[in-house]
């Protein structure tokens, strides 16, 4: 297996500033506590853990089909975020799950996708340092998005 070339310093910084919607998010709703500034801060942030996470399984499907993977498994990962991140926005919107509870679930999903990067390096290359990148953009998008729903519940 080919090993990739490591990514540029610029590279790991700006998926780290990724980390800053989110951080807006959370000080918008810990600034304006009164129900209208902080809905609209907690669903701002819902909308963006929800399109990082779908984003992160274009990802995958990118590094599945650059890398040959003629299975259907790592495909079938791949679609998996898009689909819970739909799934949750729609339960917010139809008023089945609450705007704390929706964060929840997609702060969980966020904090567990390192995990399927992990499994697809089993079998793709990956740049070195990537799996510990992601470590930490997706344990501090989804720390952020936990933490935002914690303030969102206890308005």
């Amino acid at each position: 297996m080919i090993q990739p070339a490591p990514l540029p310093r610029f590279a790991r910084l700006l998926g780290l500033s990724g980390l800053l919607p989110q951080m807006l998010c959370l000080a918008l709703a810990l600034a304006d506590p009164g129900m209208a500034g902080l809905e609209a801060a907690g669903l701002a942030g819902l909308f963006y853990a929800a399109l990082i996470l779908s984003f992160l399984g274009g990802l995958w499907w990118m590094a599945a089909a650059l890398g040959g993977m003629a299975r259907p498994g790592p495909y079938l990962l791949a679609v998996l975020p898009s689909l819970a991140g739909w799934a949750i926005l729609l339960a917010q919107a139809l008023g089945l799950l609450a705007l704390p509870a929706c964060l929840a679930l997609l702060a969980l999903c966020l904090l567990a996708s390192p995990l399927a990067d992990r499994h697809l390096a089993r079998s793709l290359p990956v740049p070195p340092g990537w799996i510990a990148l992601r470590w930490a953009m997706a344990s501090g998008l989804g720390g952020l998005t936990l933490l935002l729903a914690l303030t969102v519940a206890l308005a």
